[in-house]
Order: C-alpha cells, then structure tokens, then sequence
C-alpha cells in the first residue's frame, strides 16, 4: 500500500511577526498564488502588521512576545502536514514547495532547510554567509533564518520548539538530528541585511558567536537574548 503523495496545500507556512507592516504585501505576493495555509502570528506589533495581514487572507493569530511562543502556537493552529517556518525578512526561492515536498517523500527525513544568502553587496558578509552556509551542510546545523521545515508529527513529537528566549531553533534541529536526517537544499533564501547593517558586520558575528558559544556553556538564554537583541551582555 503506497502512502498518498505530498501537495503543497499540505504545507502551512508560519510567520512570527512583530512591526513587519512592510513585509505583508510581499509576502502575500510570495506565498499565496501556491494556495496553501498561511498563519501569521504576532507578538504585539504598534504599527499596522496585522491589519495588512488580514486584509490580505492571511489567518492572523495573537501571541504573547516570543518567536519559540508564535511559533508553537501558530503550529497547533494549522492544518498542514508540513510546517514551514518562515521568517517574515526572508525570500523564499521560486518552487520553493518541490524540494521540501520531494524531501518528504523519503520518511526518514526529520527537517529540512535552504541554504542562505543576503540581500548585500558586501564581500565579507558574503564570505560570512558562506561559511554559515557549510556549518549547515556539512554539521547538519541549520539556523531559523534559513526556512525550516518539519513533518507536524515529526514537529509535536519533539514537543515543538523549546520556550527559550533566544535559540530555540538551534535546540529543535539538534533534537530532529536525533529522529531522522537533516537536509538543507542548495536553493536559497534571501534574507535582510538589517541587522548586519545596524550593529555593523564584524560586530554581529561577533556577537552571534558569542550567542552560541555561550548557550553550550550554560550562560542564561536572557542574558544571551539581551545581547543578540541589543548588542548587550553581561556574563558575570
């Protein structure tokens, strides 16, 4: 007995936002013509995000401040089965929806990732962004910038994605590796330059590494989630 093939109204793409207004019409530009399920989760934007979302059909949800909260809560609300979740500064590549379906078909696949780019003339963020790129195929270690798809089985077994402040993506795809593979497609995402631009490249890195090294140290996701937000820490 053959399983039924994956379409993409099985794929619920979920968005976590907070003062995204400018992103709505492009995103709706994106991902509605494919007809699946979009759910936008907002943790208390003050401009018009979520007017622009509903006007739009987006499914709009209400979620205290928190990208692993939005996140959970938009998943127990969708239908798909397949949860796309999709940062609201990230391009999705054209046909987006055929290799994560075609990942899906093999049952051993636990979550799958595009590979990343960004929307910068910088040699050096380009060089950044492609080592980034390598950790991720070759450590199996994707990021939640980089799209990350789980089957919603796969996603609830795991018990969603862990209420952490900061890292909470990074804490899912380790738990995955445990159930299943790993694959991040050669396609890739765009994401915004804004961060790197407002904290200054080198500086962002920087603080980045510092997130990670220190959550496998032990060091307080809030003291780590001041830092990446801010550009703020203190370890001690």
């Amino acid at each position: 007995m053959t399983s039924t093939p994956l379409k993409t109204s099985n794929i619920s793409v979920i968005i976590p936002t907070l003062n995204e207004e400018g992103q709505i019409s492009r995103l709706g530009s994106m991902l509605q013509p494919l007809g699946g399920e979009i759910i936008l989760v907002d943790g208390g934007s003050t401009d018009h995000t979520v007017k622009a979302a509903e006007d739009i059909g987006f499914t709009v949800l209400r979620s205290p401040l928190g990208r692993a909260s939005q996140m959970n809560k938009g998943a127990h609300h969708a239908r798909g089965t397949i949860l796309l979740f999709l940062h609201a500064d990230t391009v999705l590549p054209v046909d987006f929806t055929e290799p994560i379906l075609e990942a899906f078909e093999d049952a051993k696949t636990a979550l799958t990732a595009f590979s990343l780019s960004v929307n910068t003339k910088s040699v050096l963020l380009r060089a950044i962004i492609g080592i980034a790129n390598i950790r991720s195929r070759w450590f199996h270690l994707p990021y939640g910038d980089q799209a990350i798809a789980l089957r919603a089985t796969t996603f609830f077994g795991l018990g969603g994605f862990p209420d952490l402040p900061i890292m909470e993506d990074y804490q899912l795809v380790k738990r995955a590796s445990g159930v299943g593979s790993i694959i991040t497609f050669q396609q890739k995402v765009t994401t915004s330059a804004r961060r790197w631009k407002r904290l200054g490249i080198l500086q962002t890195t920087l603080i980045n590494q510092i997130v990670v090294v220190g959550f496998k140290l032990g060091v307080a996701p809030e003291r780590l989630a001041l830092l990446y937000r801010r550009g703020l820490i203190r370890l001690s």
